[in-house]
């Protein structure tokens, strides 16, 4: 890497910055909005087209949310598009702003909107901020700051979660196994085996299934990692993947599938559902859908530790795309602003499962009255204690994601040797965080 780009100074604001517009309280009414200035001068319609990424029960809650912010006011109309996965909007975001259709209003996950705010495509927020006089202090800090950049806020954390581990009770009965998640990697290795049921050489039970490359191995195993006290890297974007520590991680996971109680799968939430599998590491976003389809008890349980505790933040935000006309960015920020209302957050946090982006929203007593009927979402907010925001390997470098969970993907499906994997992984992701060192050099000085 260059040694003349000064990489601490690059990468180490987005995490910390301070908002920079003025807050002057909630408004009264916070799930009613005024109309852009362009709107009260014309009297007409702003049309949003929002490009989103929940399918299933959480696209059903969203659908929801935008029909009660369209039928809350006259003057804004969000036109919502789903679009697939977050790396799979992203993706045809990236296609539309070079065919220069894009839309206005997108969702972009915690490590992907990186990307758009280096390349300029990103609105800032603070004006609209004061326009609405958002309480930013209302705000859970660590969610705030992640979407900001030398003190203005590019991206507002929306659906933000953690990995939970989930297990199924009956299974862990069955194995003679307490009522509870394994504390380590290594208590879970030695209960891994006692999960597995075979018919023939045929696997029927598994005690364990990853997440393959495509549905985001490397922001659980970003919990794995540093719970045996490695990293992907440091601050100041040194990649440390290959180093001892990291590898003891990738040697436990690969350990997994060589001892035949763990393998990877295309949707294990599915699996789990279906009996497939007596355990897995999945989003607090998926506790709705489990809550409404899973037809046996199940528990969920922090992520385990090992030398240290170990857990990612995660989820998506919104961000609006600075090619939209200004009164179209100015109408969807009326969006954001009720979407992360505390009344609104705590709706969606109590249909999904991801955690409420409002501190009034979880302090509230009905979110309290909640926990107390579900009490595992409120494992999801008490772990939030012990989470921080991923190595900027992952979250900074174009396809970080995709880069690292290859690697970790050659070990679950292919057995590959660690060592050799991450090196070349290192390799990779040194190469691939060049240009965006050279952008955020020349956008930030």
């Amino acid at each position: 890497m260059s040694k003349q780009i000064n990489r601490r100074s690059l990468i180490k604001g987005a995490a910390g910055a301070a908002v920079g517009a003025a807050t002057i309280g909630v408004p009264k009414r916070s799930t009613a909005f005024a109309a852009p200035t362009v709107i009260q001068e014309t009297g007409s319609q702003v049309r949003v087209v929002f490009w989103s990424s929940w399918g299933g029960k959480n696209g059903e809650v969203e659908q929801e949310l935008i029909k009660r912010f369209n039928e809350s006011q006259q003057d804004v109309v969000i036109e919502h598009q789903f679009q697939g996965t977050y790396e799979e909007t992203a993706q045809k975001v990236i296609a539309a702003l070079q065919a220069r259709q894009a839309p206005d209003l997108t969702v972009l996950s915690e490590a992907n909107w990186f990307r758009f705010y280096a390349n300029q495509y990103l609105a800032a927020m603070d004006d609209f901020i004061a326009a609405e006089e958002l309480d930013t202090g209302d705000y859970v800090e660590s969610f705030l700051t992640e979407g900001q950049r030398q003190g203005r806020q590019w991206w507002m954390s929306f659906a933000r979660s953690t990995p939970l581990f989930y297990y199924n009770k009956q299974m862990w009965e069955e194995a003679g196994l307490e009522d509870r998640g394994p504390q380590t990697y290594s208590e879970l290795s030695e209960w891994g085996p006692k999960l597995v049921k075979k018919s023939g050489n045929d696997v029927t039970q598994w005690g364990l299934l990853h997440a393959p490359s495509t549905d985001y191995i490397s922001w659980y195993f970003q919990g794995t990692v540093w719970a045996f006290d490695g990293a992907y890297s440091d601050e100041d974007f040194n990649i440390k993947i290959s180093e001892p520590n990291a590898v003891k991680a990738g040697e436990w996971l690969r350990s997994t599938v060589a001892e035949g109680w763990a393998a990877g799968s295309a949707d294990r939430t599915t699996d789990f559902i279906n009996g497939v599998t007596a355990s897995m590491m999945q989003s607090t976003g998926q506790l709705g859908n489990l809550k409404e389809n899973a037809k046996f008890e199940y528990g969920a349980a922090f992520l385990p530790s090992e030398v240290n505790p170990g857990c990612p933040t995660g989820g998506a935000g919104l961000g609006i795309l600075s090619t939209s006309p200004a009164e179209k960015q100015q109408a969807a920020f009326k969006y954001i602003a009720f979407a992360t209302s505390p009344e609104i957050t705590a709706y969606w946090s109590q249909n999904t499962g991801y955690m409420p982006v409002r501190r009034s929203a979880g302090e509230s007593p009905e979110m309290q009255t909640f926990y107390e009927e579900n009490p595992l979402f409120r494992t999801a907010v008490e772990q939030l204690a012990i989470t921080k925001p991923q190595d900027p390997a992952r979250r900074f470098v174009p396809a970080g994601d995709l880069i690292i969970g290859k690697g970790l993907e050659e070990l679950t499906v292919n057995q590959a040797e660690v060592q050799s994997t991450f090196e070349q992984v290192k390799t990779t992701l040194e190469e691939e965080a060049q240009p965006i060192l050279e952008q955020l050099a020349a956008i930030e000085g």
